[in-house]
């Protein structure tokens, strides 16, 4: 089965990261992901409770790292500092007993492709060798980005998913987006999914970390998150796809109002 969840907590939360846990249950939702998107807000201290108000709803966490990253940056100040977010969201979130680490890698900056790749390659094998030097229990998940300016279209998340300890984040919504509509029907999900197997197999398809929502694009690609009634993205055509390849793993919304679409792709995808 795929876990539905939301990014953050639900809209209906007005308390602390628990009670947005807890409001994930009480919807009948699995799934909730930590959004470090502009601080890391949670500590150490307090991560062991939201690890124990997680296990007693039965609520899935995963985290999703700050924005401020680029380890393609030229301004080597800047690497350091975009790898000491990643490794300091894989800690505290371990605490809370989060696997998942999200994160975008980087950015081209007019540079050549393949020579950001490089070096994006090289500073997340560094970060590898870090959380397994540390034994952290987390799994690093590059996330294809929503711009085709930006780093991060399937065929980089997927080669660098051949380090150890990271696989993809596939957000399927980036992906329609990024390619200006292209990806946007049951064939095109599923040609993305046979190329995840064929890169990096079987086991990968039962292991999955993924976003989906509406949204909106340009033909410079994403511009902002919506709600999937006021998108053309076609998120029946990818549940579609899920099931036919008995995807499992979780899926996260990121639409404004997050558990209304979570509910709502979870509700389709049960009677598909």
């Amino acid at each position: 089965m795929i876990l539905f969840g939301t990014a953050g907590r639900p809209s209906i939360s007005t308390g602390d990261t628990a009670d947005g846990i807890q409001k994930v249950r009480s919807l009948g939702l699995d799934a909730m992901e930590l959004e470090f998107v502009h601080s890391i807000y949670l500590t150490k201290e307090k991560a062991p409770l939201i690890k124990q108000a997680a296990r007693s709803s039965h609520v899935s966490l995963s985290c999703h790292a700050p924005y401020y990253i680029n380890l393609a940056s030229p301004e080597k100040a800047k690497v350091n500092a975009s790898i000491n977010r990643i490794l300091s969201s894989a800690r505290v979130a371990s605490l809370a007993g989060a696997r998942d680490i999200v994160f975008h890698a980087g950015y081209y900056m007019n540079r050549d492709k393949q020579t950001v790749f490089k070096i994006i390659q090289k500073n997340i094998e560094k970060i590898s060798q870090t959380i397994r030097k540390e034994s952290l229990p987390v799994i690093l998940r590059p996330e294809i980005a929503g711009k085709n300016s930006v780093f991060g279209s399937l065929d980089e998340i997927l080669e660098l998913s051949k380090i150890p300890r990271v696989l993809p984040c596939i957000d399927f919504s980036h992906m329609y987006a990024r390619t200006v509509g292209q990806y946007n029907n049951q064939a095109k999900f599923e040609e993305i999914l046979t190329r995840i197997e064929s890169k990096l197999g079987k086991p990968a398809l039962k292991n999955m970390h993924m976003h989906a929502s509406g949204i909106d694009f340009s033909q410079k690609g994403e511009k902002n998150h919506t709600m999937l009634r006021d998108s053309r993205f076609n998120h029946r055509h990818l549940l579609k796809a899920l099931k036919r390849f008995k995807v499992t793993g979780t899926l996260i919304c990121e639409s404004p109002v997050p558990e209304k679409d979570a509910l709502l792709m979870q509700k389709e995808y049960k009677q598909i």
